[in-house]
């Protein structure tokens, strides 16, 4: 049995106190009794709308093979028969041994930050590291106050390469993770206008991003955007926070990891990168321009982490996107085939125009057409009609034909378009649904994308499982029966 933790080190790292018989040690760490698995530990972490230690019964039946919890909740648990680590503060016990676990890694650390694309990029990571060596990286978008540490303190001790993801709705959310984090690579992938409603600039939102450098060990490199408008602006910060070594991925002249060339073949981006003045070619199984910002982002990374780059360029063609991230499904209607482009996890105005940019880039079947379903952006404050209604522009420079607007602040969307470009505004993504059944024909092409809080992922569920069916999208292109 592997053990991820032996149960002295455990004790010792979170300066608990045992009551009853400890195990050996436990081969895993949960805070969700849903996915706890036989062996772990379960910490019983109080959040905004429930409390972990009304779950430790549950965790017992599940198999856990002991639980933190608080010192205040003992007397309450007097019925549980499983080992108990008692703790002044169960989130803070985590963080102690999250610090326990970077303590004794031997691992090259990533962190990395940006407004779009983080976790497309953490991800795109795990599948290219795993060609060096050993990987651990965070599981979903765990890149919060408990997110970061949970993961951090799941670190086996013999891993390679750890990956760690880090978001922030407010300033200073950052710094405290990254320091515990302490990467030998913080990578910010770019700054848009993502949480606004926070803060009263995107250079104030650069300023929040940058705070990863704080975190980066001796020695160890920045990585940052080069084509990214506040590239200056993030440059100067790093040298602020004593950022010793800083390099750039983009294609502009004097990256350090430069896209060179890209043709798109089969659905396939054909590459070339430049590193340190070495040109090397792979192939990105996933079509849109903007994931190949997120993989230069990537390599680079993985260069710096003392990764073999023959191995990281030839990992880059088993990459696939997650649920909600460019997915595409073929589906039928009737006899009529159409691709659904999922990207439905989330939006902000940078991630938006990039979903619509893809949707350009995928050719129609004969009779068919590029169809948007978008909902709100959330949480961009004051600018949030002003950032809806400037979608207009990528959606003519893309050729978008029909566009269906969910939400409130992009209503001033459909009022824009018009009734040339749009086919309605609806309250809810069932209304849209219902519209888009009446206007579907052969060969289109439907793209969706809102703020996670319109549930645009139910709407993909919906269409998936009434329209399911075999096809084949290739080369980018739908076929059209």
């Amino acid at each position: 049995m592997n053990l991820l933790w032996e149960s002295d080190a455990l004790l010792a790292a979170t300066a608990g106190r045992p009551v009853g018989a400890m195990p050996e040690g436990i081969t895993g760490i949960s805070i969700d009794t849903r996915t706890l698995q036989p062996g772990d530990a379960f910490f019983a972490i109080k959040g905004d709308r429930m409390d972990g230690h009304d779950y430790v019964t549950a965790a017992m039946k599940g198999g856990a093979a002991l639980a933190v919890v608080a010192e205040e909740k003992l007397v309450a648990l007097g019925g549980i028969r499983i080992p108990l680590v008692v703790v002044r503060d169960v989130l803070e016990a985590m963080r102690q041994l999250a610090s326990a676990a970077r303590a004794r890694s031997k691992a090259r650390i990533i962190a990395v930050t940006g407004s779009v694309g983080k976790t497309t990029t953490k991800e795109m990571m795990r599948t290219v590291l795993a060609a060096s060596g050993s990987v651990h990286a965070s599981v979903a978008s765990f890149n919060n106050h408990w997110g970061v540490p949970l993961t951090l303190a799941r670190m086996p001790a013999e891993t390679r390469f750890g990956v760690f993801e880090i978001g922030m709705n407010h300033p200073d959310e950052i710094r405290p993770l990254v320091k515990l984090v302490r990467p030998h690579v913080a990578v910010i992938t770019n700054v848009a206008a993502a949480h606004l409603g926070a803060f009263d600039s995107i250079d104030a939102i650069a300023r929040a991003k940058a705070e990863i450098f704080e975190g980066v060990v001796a020695g160890g490199y920045g990585l940052v955007n080069h084509d990214d408008k506040r590239f200056r602006l993030l440059s100067d910060l790093a040298a602020a926070a004593g950022l010793e070594h800083l390099r750039t991925f983009g294609r502009k002249r004097g990256s350090d990891y430069r896209l060179k060339s890209v043709s798109v073949e089969e659905g396939a981006s054909h590459f070339e990168v430049a590193v340190q003045g070495k040109v090397h070619r792979g192939v990105l199984n996933v079509p849109g321009e903007h994931l190949l910002s997120n993989l230069l982002a990537v390599l680079g990374a993985a260069h710096l982490a003392g990764a073999d780059m023959e191995k990281s360029l030839e990992a880059c063609a088993s990459i696939r996107t997650g649920k909600g991230r460019g997915e595409r499904h073929v589906l039928k209607h009737g006899k009529a085939r159409f691709t659904l482009i999922d990207e439905s996890y989330n939006a902000n105005p940078a991630s938006m125009r990039a979903a619509i940019a893809a949707l350009g880039q995928t050719e129609p079947g004969a009779r068919g057409r590029r169809i948007a379903v978008l909902g709100d952006m959330l949480e961009l404050g004051k600018a949030s009609e002003k950032l809806h209604r400037e979608l207009a522009a990528p959606i003519e420079e893309n050729n978008v034909q029909l566009t269906l607007t969910v939400g409130e602040d992009i209503a001033r969307l459909s009022q824009v378009l018009g009734k040339r470009k749009s086919a309605g505004h609806f309250s809810s993504w069932k209304e849209a649904e219902t519209k888009l059944a009446e206007i579907l024909r052969p060969g289109d092409v439907v793209m969706v994308k809102a703020s996670n809080g319109l549930r645009f992922g139910e709407l993909v569920a919906a269409l998936v499982g009434k329209y399911s069916g075999e096809g084949k999208a290739a080369g980018g292109k739908v076929q059209a029966s």
